[in-house]
């Protein structure tokens, strides 16, 4: 009898297991996991499929173009590509966006990303932006939170920036879609771009 329960037991644990990484791997978790796979394998479709590309960058540009103080310690004359001007050209400001996501995905490289930008009046690069807060030197440390509220979640993904020799969590927004998650928003970008714009003048002035 007690061998009998025993096995109950490991059998009720081994589903358990089952269940929690069935569960781990369609959560929001697993979705994160399978976008940073596309972008080692360069696997655009796939990587949308978790990733709601447009959305993400449309809140991107609406977020930069309230930080014009922050730019213009971060990038020579980025005050002047603020406000009004990027608000005017949102629409081509978020397409080139998207065009730089893509060919980061492809290639992997920032600099490919940028160059793959147009070149137009209000010229500013939205990955070259995002190499500010996460450098090509920081290191992924890990998931800091994950808050699921009805068909939304929230994920804090803390790395590295060892420019300034701290850390920072970027907060991803996601949404359920059928059986698996994508993500829509990072939701703090506009207090991240403060925070770098202030370690970086401390840095300068040290």
């Amino acid at each position: 009898m007690k061998k009998l329960l025993l096995l109950v037991v490991l059998l009720a644990l081994a589903a358990g297991g089952y269940y929690y990484y069935r569960n781990l791997k369609q959560g929001p978790s697993g979705a994160l996991v399978s976008a940073a796979a596309a972008v080692q394998t360069h696997d655009m479709a796939m990587f949308e499929k978790y990733v709601d590309v447009s959305s993400v960058t449309s809140h991107l540009v609406d977020d930069v173009a309230q930080q014009s103080s922050a730019l213009t310690s971060l990038m020579p004359g980025g005050s002047l590509m603020m406000g009004g001007a990027m608000r005017l050209l949102k629409p081509a400001l978020a397409k080139a966006a998207h065009q730089e996501v893509q060919r980061y995905v492809e290639t992997g490289s920032l600099e490919a990303a940028a160059a793959a930008a147009p070149k137009r009046t209000v010229s500013v690069s939205l990955t070259g932006l995002a190499s500010k807060i996460v450098s090509p030197d920081s290191e992924f440390k890990g998931i800091k939170y994950t808050r699921e509220e009805g068909d939304n979640a929230f994920v804090g993904l803390e790395v590295t920036q060892p420019k300034y020799d701290t850390t920072m969590v970027v907060e991803v927004k996601m949404r359920r879609l059928g059986d698996h998650w994508q993500i829509t928003q990072i939701t703090n970008s506009a207090e991240l771009l403060r925070g770098v714009a202030r370690l970086e003048k401390k840095r300068l002035l040290n």
